[in-house]
């Protein structure tokens, strides 16, 4: 027994297969119907309306249903694609046994404990027939697969069988007979009142009540299982029906027996707690297969495929009796394989397939082979059920073919587990003791080899062989018997060799492992359902199958999906675009598959560029996963050749930093965002026209000021400050102003917009004093004194440009890719002039890539000619006339000699001067607060937090900061009355040097995390008070962790935005407790918090426990529409059953009058954000300021205001933004 597939449940009473899909239906003891996906080992649904255990089910063959009866004595059709109950049929009086669908007609039959069975119309949804006459329960039911037959058995000890086909005749019509028939005599029904169902043979024979009877699918024969503990098989004819024979062996009650559906077999289980297997012709038990501490219930067969699934108390398990992998060889073009009793050979070049020779027949299948294609001989694996019983027969194949009458020569047969062709003439045989021997051409032992512990061996080239342990595989070198090297994998099922054998595919149950020929591992691949087989591309890639996709993998790693699979198939080889493999019939199948993918994947990781180039402008490759690969892997100027999708386009140009492309894309685009992107990229390469032409589309006139400042266009400045005046900007008028110098406009500006007092100031401080007169003049001075400029007062007056910058920055020259080349030539057959792209003249790049200093800030004026003069060897025609004599009063006073005067030997000693402490170098080399508060320096913490993060209160930070310095040092005791010595614990002590030093990282992320768990524990018990305090004070901590990488980045930033939606969320639940409830105003008020409450982003936990209230408020205010909502949105959470149950009954009330009474400031469909001051929706486009730090969003009118939710930033305050990963400067 092979088991493919177990499920832990509570006791399965019914199954049924899927007749097309890899699906099962198990009804449990618990009144759940589960539906599995066996293939894949998942639960795709569960069905839970029956009260009481389910013990009948059953798929329809063509319709998407099933049907279900239970102890309820209801009988349920199901539509599994609307994954609802669509109708119940009621009639029995009793617990259902079993329910079933007729293969052709709209009926189902069932079985129950009311002594009857019944024939019900499923489209008519009546009964059309009650079949009576047992006298005690009737355990089951079945339709004849294709006569008008049903057989029932029941605990009255007998078998009955129906004749149904009056019933046929009456309600469905023409049936064997044909139409004719049916008209020749259509009154006899009427006229006899001819019975719907008659008992044709009753089978007697059984001592107890019988638990299962079942037809064959073929021949007229029926079998039965009974509390006797015998499976009885029974023949029929039309007169009458005798028991042919009693297979004995069960040591409890039968519970179910079934034919196989293809073979002359017999399955039954049994409340013994096993399952066997009877041959149906000697009448003998051949296999049984027990488990522990379950006893089984029923069994079901699969209509088309070699499975079967068995139910017991803990679960179900299905599975195979055999194994049904073909076993086969491959020698060059020459596929050998064994179908039946004889081995065939399929030529892959012609197709022709052939029976080369019979082979003696076993009862076991051949489990594997070895070809040996010097000597023409084969060894054929057979495994027995017991491994120490396994056997192999050695073959010559008959020179002469007969494929009509193939030969059928005497093989020799020995034990062993595994033979293996090891050399021309000699082949290793793995023997029940698990001990190697080499065994020749006439089955003789020619020598032992002593191995390491292994329990399968597996071919790998000559005089070598791979060993599998249940963990590893090694590779043994018979001849001079040592290992030369392993893999620790799981448990290895096959192994396949590529042509040149230098690389090996390990095939494990889920794991894919390609190693070299010394079995170092490559990659590794895995697998979430069966691999089954394999085979090497020609160019080196890893085809391999599962249960329902090929596949492929190449040795970097990459892997994915070719295609998929109805059903498995084997491997054999790859040529192309064919696949060859064999089904599980045993059938030679060609498959197509498209390996373009793979191809190109393979191309691009060995660099064939050209290849790429042409598979991009040939093939059809398109899909976001290729586009995510190319990026992945560095490559996304290769994607910008075939990708069509502008946006896709635009994201690849900025990438790459081709602003070329880039800058085409957004012309097409023309989005605000896209144009703002491409800005900030060009700005980076100081592509100031692209820039220009970004901040013009997107009419961000500041930012466009600005850069004719910095680019010195002062023409177009001056456009700037017309289009300002124009435009009623008075800021960006003045701004233009001073940027321009133009002091009379900055005058007029100001006196403009009634600042007399700075117009006044600025006209007098310039020196325009005719300006300042008009000014002193046109105010009165008595009651608003102008001010005087101050002595001091120095001109706002902005440094001339020494050159209008007209070309964007110089880019250093770099070596163009293949790709760029490619694409330029591409653009000069299109016509496009190349004379745009600079010709790539093959030198090295400049070891400038990336140094962006332009020496415009050195201290010396950055001195031009500082190489040419370094340089010794000057020739003559640099020679200057430099013995120039100084007069001796330019003479500079010289600097004191170290060696002057004898002050070295006066004794004086001179103290060493004071180093610099570790907790400054932390402060140079970090811009993290927490570094600065582990310094010691809280004023450039609380300036760091305050650009950052926007703190302006830092009362709440005191206790943080005292706790985080007091972990920033260790103090050593010395010697008695002297002071202790501090030591400053690093991070990174192992690789820091004397400045580069970082402090030890006291509070880390799994702290604060482990916090939040309490707080929800509070949250949880309702303490909302403790629990805010918790919030917060995590909230506050985040600005003072230290993370390493992007991920914990990231988390930090959700758990910012936790603390944040709760603290909003509880604040305003606080709120509300505390609001009058007095009138109805204040009810709707109240109403409308605990609405808002429920859009928090809290755990479900905590979310089902904010729709619990809002939905008792809601419904209490007889706003029904909106209390439903909140009832779906809770039974959706899964809450408890109780609680489910509550809310199920609010819905039903809810839903027979869906309106609402009050109107509200509400609208669940509308997305909003909830203001944490006023607690109103600030619905999406509104205007909201945001507080830096918790993010927490306001009304306009709180802008300024320290944030309610941290209780430290300032609302609306634009910061740099939280940092904690630490770089060194």
């Amino acid at each position: 027994m092979l088991t493919k597939f177990e499920t832990k449940s509570p006791r399965v009473k019914g199954l049924s297969f899927h007749p097309a899909r890899p699906w099962i239906l198990a009804s449990l003891h618990n009144g759940v119907i589960q539906l599995w996906d066996y293939r894949m080992c998942t639960l795709l649904d569960k069905f839970d309306e029956h009260d009481g255990p389910v013990r009948g089910v059953d798929f329809h063959k063509q319709q998407p249903l099933f049907v279900s009866g239970g102890d309820d004595y209801k009988i349920k059709v199901w539509n599994y694609k609307q994954r609802r109950c669509i109708f119940t049929l009621l009639g029995h009086l009793d617990y259902i046994r079993t329910t079933v669908f007729h293969h052709e007609y709209p009926w189902i039959l069932s079985a129950s404990d009311d002594q009857t069975v019944r024939i019900w119309n499923w489209q008519s949804r009546n009964c059309i027939s009650v079949l009576t006459g047992h006298n005690h329960y009737v355990m089951c039911a079945q339709f004849h697969p294709t006569e008008d037959m049903v057989v029932s058995a029941s605990l009255d000890q007998t078998v009955r069988v129906w004749d149904i086909s009056g019933l046929r005749k009456k309600s469905v019509a023409p049936g064997p007979g044909g139409l004719d028939d049916h008209m020749k005599n259509p009154g006899t029904t009427d006229l006899f009142g001819q019975a719907d169902a008659v008992v044709k043979h009753v089978l007697e024979g059984h001592d107890r009540g019988v638990n299962w009877a079942n037809f064959h699918p073929t021949m007229p024969l029926i079998v039965s299982g009974a509390d006797d503990r015998q499976i009885k098989l029974w023949r029929m004819n039309d007169n009458k029906a005798w028991e042919v024979d009693t297979c004995r062996g069960h040591y409890n009650n039968v519970s179910c027996a079934i034919f196989h559906p293809r073979q002359e077999l017999i399955l039954s289980n049994s409340e013994d707690k096993s399952i066997r297997v009877w041959d149906m012709s000697k009448r003998t038990c051949l296999h049984t297969f027990r488990r522990e501490h379950d006893r089984f219930w029923v069994i079901a067969g699969h209509p088309t495929l070699n499975l079967f699934a068995a139910g017991h108390d803990a679960g179900m398990v299905i599975f195979k009796l055999e194994r049904e992998r073909p076993a086969h060889a491959l020698a060059g073009n020459l596929l050998y394989y064994v179908k039946e009793k004889y081995l065939r050979k399929l030529d892959l070049t012609t197709s022709r397939d052939t029976a080369v020779m019979q082979l003696r027949a076993g009862r076991s299948p051949v489990y594997s082979m070895s070809y040996n294609q010097a000597e023409n001989a084969v060894l054929l694996c057979t495994r027995a059920a017991n491994a120490e019983n396994s056997t192999y027969d050695l073959y010559a194949m008959p020179k002469e073919e007969n494929s009509s009458n193939p030969d059928a020569p005497e093989g020799k047969r020995s034990s062993g587990l595994t033979a293996i062709w090891v050399a021309r003439n000699r082949f290793a045989v793995l023997d029940k003791s698990h001990s190697l021997v080499i065994k020749n051409l006439k089955n003789e032992v020619t020598k032992k080899v002593t191995i390491p512990n292994c329990d399968e061996i597996f071919y790998a080239g000559t005089g070598m062989l791979l060993l599998r342990d249940t963990d590893a595989v090694t590779l043994f070198d018979v001849q001079q018997k040592r290992s030369l090297g392993q893999v620790k994998i799981p448990k290895c099922r096959y192994v396949v060799w590529s042509a040149d054998m230098a690389t090996v595919a390990l095939l494990s149950k889920h794991v894919v492992t390609i190693a070299t020929r010394k079995l170092e591992v490559l990659c590794s691949v895995h697998e979430n359902t069966r691999v089954k087989s394999g085979t090497w591309d020609d160019s080196g890639v890893f085809v391999y199958t599962t249960s329902n996709h090929i596949k492929y993998a190449i040795t970097n790693g990459d892997h994915g999906i070719i295609r998929t699979l109805d059903l498995p198939v084997y491997l054999t080889r790859i040529k192309g675009a064919q696949v060859f493999c064999l089904d599980r019939e045993c059938k030679p199948r060609v498959l197509t598959i498209d390996p373009t993918e793979y191809r190109f994947k393979l191309a691009l990781v060995n660099r064939k560029y050209e290849e790429v180039l042409h598979m991009v402008r040939n093939a059809k490759l398109v899909g976001q996963s290729i586009i995510a690969y190319l990026q992945q892997k560095g490559y996304p100027e290769v994607a910008l050749h075939f990708v069509k999708d502008e946006k896709t386009r635009f994201g690849l140009a900025l990438e790459c930093s081709n602003i070329e492309a880039a800058l085409d894309a957004a012309k097409s685009l023309d989005d605000k965002d896209c144009w703002e992107k491409l800005g900030e990229a060009a700005l980076l390469q100081g592509n100031h026209q692209v820039v220009e032409m970004c901040y013009q589309r997107t009419k961000n006139f500041d930012k466009l000021s600005f850069l004719y400042l910095i680019t010195g266009n002062l023409d177009k400045l001056k456009k700037m400050m017309k289009i300002a005046e124009i435009r009623k900007d008075t800021s960006g008028h003045f701004q233009n102003a001073l940027y321009l110098g133009d002091v009379e406009e900055r005058v007029k500006v100001l006196a403009g917009c009634g600042q007399t007092s700075l117009a006044y100031l600025t006209a007098a401080t310039h020196g325009l004093h005719d300006e300042a007169e008009k000014i002193k003049e046109g105010v009165d001075t008595e009651k608003t004194p102008l001010p005087s400029p101050a002595p001091g007062a120095r001109l706002l007056q902005p440094p001339p440009p020494i050159a209008q910058s007209e070309q964007n920055w110089p880019l250093l020259t770099v070596s163009r890719g293949f790709f760029d080349s490619a694409m330029i030539a591409g653009k000069k057959s299109e016509g496009v002039s190349a004379g745009l792209v600079a010709e790539d003249d093959g030198e090295e790049a400049a070891g400038g890539w990336g140094d962006d200093d332009l020496g415009l800030d050195d201290e010396d004026g950055g001195d031009e000619f500082k190489d040419a003069e370094d340089d010794d060897g000057e020739g003559d025609g640099w020679a200057a006339e430099d013995d120039i004599e100084l007069p001796p009063d330019l003479d500079l006073v010289s600097s004191p000699k170290v060696d002057e005067g004898p002050a070295t030997d006066d004794g004086y000693f001179v103290a060493p001067v004071r180093g610099v402490p570790p907790t400054q170098h932390w402060c140079n080399n970090s811009s993290l607060p927490v570094d600065h508060v582990l310094a010691g320096n809280v004023e450039s913490a609380c300036r760091l937090l305050h650009d950052q993060v926007g703190v302006v209160d830092f009362s709440p930070y005191k206790q943080h900061f005292l706790s985080t310095f007091s972990r920033s040092r260790t103090m050593f005791s010395c010697l008695a009355s002297t002071p202790s010595l501090p030591h400053h614990p690093q991070s990174n002590w192992k690789d820091a040097a004397a400045k580069t030093g970082m402090p030890a990282v006291g509070m880390k992320l799994s702290d604060l995390v482990s916090r939040l768990q309490s707080a929800y524990q509070l949250t949880t018990s309702g303490k909302f008070t403790e629990a805010l305090t918790n919030f917060r004070s995590i909230l506050l901590s985040i600005p003072l962790l230290v993370v390493e990488t992007k991920a914990e980045e990231q988390e930090a930033q959700q758990l910012l935005a936790i603390c944040s939606s709760y603290l909003v969320g509880l604040a305003m639940e606080g709120k509300r407790k505390e609001l009058p409830k007095g009138t109805v105003a204040e009810q709707v008020r109240v109403c409308e918090m605990a609405a808002y409450f429920t859009h928090c982003n809290l755990q479900p936990v905590h979310q089902i426990l904010t729709l619990r209230t809002a939905l008792n408020l809601f419904f209490k205010l007889k706003n029904f529409k909106t209390a439903g909502s909140f009832a779906r949105r809770l039974l959706e959470l899964g809450p408890k059953p109780e609680v489910a149950q509550q809310t199920r009954k609010i819905l039903q009330a809810c839903d027979k009058n869906p309106t609402d009474e009050h109107k509200m400031n509400y609208d669940e469909h509308n997305p909003f954000d909830i203001c944490a001051a006023s607690f109103v929706p600030i619905y999406k486009g509104a205007e909201c300021e945001s507080a830096p730090l918790s993010g927490a969003k306001y009304c306009p009118q709180f802008k300024g205001e320290v944030c309610r939710v941290d209780g430290v930033s300032q609302i609306g305050k634009g910061v740099a933004g939280l940092k904690i990963r630490r770089k060194i400067k």
